[in-house]
């Protein structure tokens, strides 16, 4: 179609379409091809997306227009036929994928999720990173307690189904391993946004307040922490201060709208907005309060950052605020020169997003950029911008901040507190190189 702009060309496709509706089939794909070849053969159409982003298809089909797709010209699959839905075949990539050499073995290791594969702030049930000490137990729900004991007036043991007979909340929180991104303290290790930051979900869980069972128990004045336990191979525990536990503990039965997958926790767990997520003990069984943190043998392990002095950091609950832009990244490169929506995720343990600042040049200039959809505490949020790429390199960096005031920190800001030797709380400022063919790299910037 020479000499007819984009919109033209639509605007002629478009009262094309509509003169052939009255025709056959058969007569209406010839009509259409026809068509096509007055105005202009072995001339390229212009797809809508085209203004935005100069799209041809490289894979020419007799299913793209003006042709009738074949899916058009049969019955589909039926009702029922998958009684629980999954993912269309053409997205059988989009998965959780690990690291060989993280861990010895899959037993106790963890997955992450594709980040760069999502849209929205909730991640899919069956795509929220995994991470276990000793698999993930098989638990029959009508065989399983919640036991709550110690420094109570009235220990008390509960099934599932007398949880659920409790007042009910639902609260969409982002859920991360303190370790995410924990390769990159000293240098750039991994080439994907799923391995550099994939130890992060949001979903929506729904369960009852853990204020909500102690006030039922009644808690004795001297009580100040609480050990959550799990009832895997591994008996996981972590020491959670009572202040927390008051505050917006859940014991968590459903996420996203459906019971929890066995490897989240099925039947029960914890959920701790905003902080590590090893303190969001899953498969829950037991929580005893005590008058001081536990750490014999009733708790068999915790996490610690180790300090340029020497000294640990322990039970550093809470997950600072960080940001990261996926799209473009590595398994999402820039493909031709045009329009892009540049997105990215920030998030903060602390509470809301406030702001994110987003720089094409390291960090030499910046700008803000919008927010995207729902804002809410210690929950995943969205941002993005329009981009024209003309094949210029860049280095892509974002930088957010939390209603508290706190302001992501560069890598050099990071270790000059806290050293290269800790493997958590990595929430440094990221950097992916955009080169001119349009491939994204993992880099870092002194």
């Amino acid at each position: 179609m020479h000499g007819f702009s984009p919109k033209q060309q639509l605007d002629l496709i478009t009262s094309l379409e509509l003169e052939s509706q009255a025709l056959s089939s058969s007569d209406r794909r010839q009509f259409l091809k026809n068509a096509m070849l007055m105005l202009g053969a072995g001339t390229t159409l212009i797809s809508p997306s085209v203004g935005l982003a100069n799209s041809v298809s490289k894979q020419p089909s007799s299913n793209l227009p003006p042709n009738i797709p074949e899916w058009s010209k049969k019955l589909g699959t039926g009702v029922l036929t998958e009684p629980y839905g999954k993912p269309s075949s053409f997205e059988k990539n989009v998965v959780r994928d690990t690291v060989d050499w993280l861990t010895q073995d899959r037993i106790s290791s963890v997955s992450m999720t594709p980040l760069h594969k999502l849209k929205g702030i909730i991640t899919p049930n069956g795509l929220v990173f995994e991470r276990h000490h000793a698999g993930v137990p098989i638990i029959n729900p009508d065989q399983h307690r919640l036991i709550i004991h110690g420094l109570v007036e009235n220990p008390l043991v509960f099934s599932l189904e007398e949880l659920q007979r409790f007042p009910s909340v639902s609260e969409i929180k982002f859920l991360e391993c303190p370790a995410n991104g924990g390769m990159e303290w000293k240098a750039p290790q991994m080439s994907g946004l799923q391995f550099t930051h994939g130890m992060l979900s949001c979903c929506e869980w729904t369960g009852v307040k853990l204020s909500t069972l102690l006030a039922e128990v009644g808690v004795k004045p001297e009580a100040k922490w609480v050990l959550a336990e799990g009832a895997d191979g591994a008996a996981m525990t972590r020491s959670i201060p009572l202040d927390k536990a008051l505050d917006d503990t859940i014991i968590v039965y459903a996420q996203n709208g459906e019971a929890l997958r066995p490897e989240q926790g099925y039947p029960i767990r914890l959920l701790n907005p905003g902080w590590e997520g090893n303190t969001s003990i899953k498969w829950l069984r037991r929580l005893k309060l005590g008058k001081q943190p536990w750490q014999h043998r009733e708790e068999t392990s915790k996490y610690t950052d180790l300090l340029p002095d020497g000294k640990a950091r322990q039970f550093s609950f809470v997950q600072e605020c960080n940001s990261v832009i996926t799209s473009p990244c590595p398994e999402k490169p820039f493909q031709q020169k045009g329009w892009y929506e540049i997105e990215g995720l920030a998030w903060s343990g602390k509470g809301k997003i406030k702001g994110v600042d987003v720089s094409i040049d390291g960090g030499i200039n910046w700008r803000p950029v919008a927010l995207k959809g729902l804002v809410l505490s210690k929950c995943l949020t969205r941002f993005g911008f329009m981009f024209h790429w003309q094949g210029e390199p860049l280095l892509l960096q974002s930088r957010a901040y939390d209603e508290t005031g706190y302001v992501q920190p560069t890598f050099k800001q990071l270790r000059e507190v806290r050293g290269g030797n800790s493997i958590y709380h990595k929430n440094a400022i990221h950097t992916w190189q955009v080169h001119q063919d349009g491939s994204v790299q993992n880099v870092q910037l002194t």
